[in-house]
């Protein structure tokens, strides 16, 4: 008999937890329930999940540095519980690799399909998303790989999820290698930013504007760590974004 997919929910609140494990009990997952981001990040580290539930207000912390700390070792996917509804703070959980966000009170059962769409999306956790590409991720098979810049400076691996700048691996989210790769495989052409949402997400109706703006600075950032004096990301005012031509 398979084993059911394992969901880790973190939250504070007993009586919120108690709805959510029984909710996803009901739709045939194994849930296990910790009240802090340190017993949540312990159990992590324990066993595998195939997807967190994170609350972002908790007692010993935000939701939002534990998924900063997941980001640093784990591809899981995430979705945020959180009582507030502004668009910083959705658009701060999509930036550290947050996979949804939902905000209280919402109905269980909204909960559940947004895990099973997740899920969907990821393989049941079986096989990581492409997040958190690392170097031996990029010690890639020639066949998989292509030069898309025309100039050497970016390899994309597709079958890899990876991509590499002047030599070196990036640590990509999903969200980061789709955009990346969208603007990488066409030097000079100015994509609005409802392509990139195309490109990127899998539902692009459900993100924002400035999602895509706050990926693009993360993409810049890392960029940058690698090669400082250059920018190969070009903004274009009140029209999107373009990977510089190589001339």
């Amino acid at each position: 008999m398979a084993e059911l997919p394992r969901i880790l929910v973190v939250e504070d609140e007993p009586a919120i937890a108690d709805t959510l494990l029984y909710a996803l009990r009901t739709e045939g997952f194994a849930p296990e329930w910790c009240a802090t981001g340190r017993a949540g990040l312990a159990a992590l580290a324990a066993k595998s999940f195939a997807l967190v539930v994170l609350d972002v207000g908790l007692p010993d912390g935000t939701g939002f540095e534990v998924c900063r700390t997941i980001r640093k070792a784990s591809a899981v996917p995430v979705i945020f519980l959180t009582a507030r509804n502004t668009e910083l703070d959705r658009v701060l959980g999509l930036e550290l690799g947050g996979d949804d966000y939902l905000v209280k009170p919402f109905s269980p059962r909204e909960l559940t399909a947004r895990v099973k769409a997740i899920l969907r999306r990821t393989n049941g956790g079986s096989a990581p998303p492409p997040a958190l590409v690392t170097t031996a991720a990029a010690a890639v098979r020639p066949a998989s790989v292509s030069d898309l810049s025309g100039a050497n400076e970016f390899i994309v691996d597709d079958e890899g999820c990876a991509i590499c700048y002047r030599g070196a691996a990036l640590e990509l989210t999903r969200y980061e290698f789709r955009l990346l790769k969208a603007l990488v495989a066409k030097p000079g052409r100015v994509f609005s930013r409802d392509q990139l949402m195309t490109a990127a997400w899998e539902d692009p109706g459900a993100s924002l504007d400035r999602t895509v703006d706050a990926h693009i600075k993360t993409l810049r950032a890392k960029l940058r760590a690698i090669a400082p004096e250059d920018d190969p990301i070009q903004t274009h005012r009140g029209l999107g974004y373009s990977l510089r031509a190589v001339r």
